[in-house]
Order: C-alpha cells, then sequence, then structure tokens
C-alpha cells in the first residue's frame, strides 16, 4: 500500500527558498499523479500544484505560480517542490497526496487524492 512521506520543511526568512519532497514507499509512484496541498489556521486546505505520473503535465495555484517549481523522479520515488521566493503568507503544512486517477492535476481537487501524508510545516518570519 502506497505511503507518502514529507520532508524538508522549516523556518525561513522572507525571499528564502525551500525544497520539499515528497516520498514514497510501499508502492510505486509510477501511477500515480502527485499534489501538493497546504493548510494554515488562515486559510481552508489550498491546491498549491500538481505534476503527472509522467511528469508531463504540471499545474501550479495561483498564488504560487512563477515562484514554485513541482519535479519528480520515478527513479528515486520522490517529487519535489521547490519552493523560491517565499512570503510570508506561504506559512502552513505542506502535504503531499496521490491519486491513481487520470488527470487529477488538470483541477487537482483534494477529492481526487486518496493517499495523503503526514504534512511538513513550513514557517516564512523574519
Amino acid at each position: 500500500q502506497l505511503q507518502l512521506v514529507e520532508s524538508g520543511g522549516g523556518l525561513v526568512q522572507p525571499g528564502g527558498s525551500l525544497r520539499l519532497s515528497c516520498t514514497a514507499s510501499g508502492s510505486t509512484l509510477d501511477y500515480n499523479d502527485i499534489g501538493w496541498f497546504r493548510q494554515s489556521p488562515r486559510q481552508e486546505r489550498e491546491g498549491v500544484s500538481c505534476i503527472s505520473r509522467n511528469g508531463g503535465t504540471t499545474n501550479y495555484g495561483a498564488s504560487v505560480k512563477g515562484r514554485f517549481t513541482i519535479s519528480r523522479d520515478n527513479a528515486k520515488n520522490t517529487v519535489y517542490l521547490e519552493m523560491n521566493n517565499l512570503k510570508p503568507e506561504d506559512t502552513g503544512v505542506y502535504v503531499c497526496a496521490g491519486t491513481e486517477v487520470v488527470d487529477s492535476c488538470t483541477d487537482f481537487l483534494p477529492l481526487f487524492f486518496g493517499t495523503w501524508g503526514q504534512g511538513t510545516q513550513v514557517t516564512v518570519s523574519s
């Protein structure tokens, strides 16, 4: 059974960068679209980014477009989220999720994703 574990979160100053990793165990990521979502006390769960199983399709939330980049290495069973020019409003718990439903990255709604990690905290503050 697929399990996902996030890593790479931490405290960073505004304008800084972080790279998050979402590593799978128990099964292969080859048949999963992977999404990143974030949640904070101020906001409901928000879709951050998504990448299709072959990496050919990526999608981003409006608030992160141009600053974040999603990628994957299926040989390492890992999806990455490179976050640049971080802002205080990027603060939250970042969770990766997987789905075998095809074309989930078109809208990457949380309801399409059946496997969720525990999340990693990202705090952007001076």
